[in-house]
């Protein structure tokens, strides 16, 4: 689509909506970073702010469709209407163009777009509140508004480029060290992060490999990345489930076993790890599993014989009495 005014006409035929307002709706100055991961070709978004929810308005992606980072004085629509466009066939930097143009508030926007295929392209309005700024490098745009300097942007371009792990780390990595280089001026209140698959399942609610918010927080990175962590061992715990359902047990216990390696005294993953080891037949090992967790609230010990009622464990009331410590009466 290489007719800007073609573009932009499909665009309303398209979407039967208004035209994105003229007035600025919504001021969120912040730093973000949209991102595809080569290797992988997961897509995403990250951003920090001072303002509430920053995450219910910046972040936008889809899979196998692309990303976009709205800010500044900030109109959502972008988000919406941009992965319109990308899942229509524009690429990012058309799309971009195509809604600037038809944007009377053009002037106070900061927008980021990345593709599935890694096409990137950014505007930073000339009424943005200074410091303001981006950067657009090889599959990813860093951008930022209202900085207590100049220097943030540069800093989280040079710090995604040099980050090791998947997207997600990467793009933390970036939020880092904006926050290191002064960040927001007037400090930091909430923070998000989107992750999404190379290609689309049809599923969005499977396409989603990271889709957390911190909505306020005095260090909201710091908890964002804690989330990130716990996403991590739980994306784990889902994927044993999966290996449990082929009959995978190695790949099942492996997978268990990582989750707990990152949130160690968890009592929800070591409950079932215990139970999918009650499963397969290795009592002797799941034993253990069920005390620690039995020590941390005693009510999954209350929880346990009803799972044996409905079949997610053996309904064999001397295998529930030795795993509880329990009499089948109870006591």
């Amino acid at each position: 689509m290489k007719d800007m005014k073609t573009l932009i006409g499909i665009l309303g035929l398209a979407l039967g909506v208004a035209q994105p307002a003229a007035e600025p709706l919504r001021p969120v100055h912040t730093f973000s970073i949209v991102a595809r991961d080569a290797a992988t070709g997961e897509i995403g978004v990250a951003v920090q702010s001072h303002w509430f929810s920053v995450g219910s308005v910046v972040p936008w992606a889809e899979a196998g469709v692309g990303a976009v980072a709205t800010q500044s004085f900030v109109d959502p629509s972008y988000g919406r209407d941009g992965l319109a466009l990308m899942r229509g066939g524009a690429s990012a930097p058309d799309a971009l163009k195509a809604l600037i143009a038809k944007d009377a508030g053009k002037d106070v926007r900061q927008v980021a777009m990345i593709d599935a295929q890694g096409r990137v392209d950014a505007w930073t309005g000339a009424k943005d509140i200074p410091a303001a700024g981006h950067i657009i490098g090889k599959g990813y745009s860093v951008q930022a508004n209202l900085m207590a300097n100049a220097t943030v942007w540069p800093a989280m371009s040079k710090a995604f480029e040099a980050a090791k792990g998947d997207l997600a780390d990467r793009m933390l990595a970036a939020l880092d060290a904006a926050q290191a280089a002064g960040g927001d001026i007037r400090g930091r209140q909430s923070a998000a992060i989107i992750v999404v698959k190379a290609k689309s399942s049809g599923k969005p609610w499977e396409d989603r490999v990271f889709d957390l918010r911190v909505d306020d927080a005095p260090e909201p990175l710091r908890e964002l990345r804690r989330l990130v962590t716990l996403q991590r061992a739980y994306n784990h715990m889902n994927a044993g489930d999966l290996a449990v359902e082929k009959n995978d047990n190695a790949g099942a216990l492996r997978e268990y076993g990582a989750a707990e390696r990152l949130v160690p005294g968890n009592a929800e993953m070591i409950y079932w790890h215990a139970v999918a080891l009650v499963n397969m037949k290795r009592v002797d090992e799941a034993l253990p599993l069920f005390r620690k967790a039995f020590a941390i609230d005693k009510n999954w010990i209350t929880l346990t014989p009803r799972l044996a009622q409905v079949g997610l464990l053996p309904n064999d009331p001397a295998l529930i009495a030795r795993i509880t410590g329990r009499t089948s009466r109870g006591r």
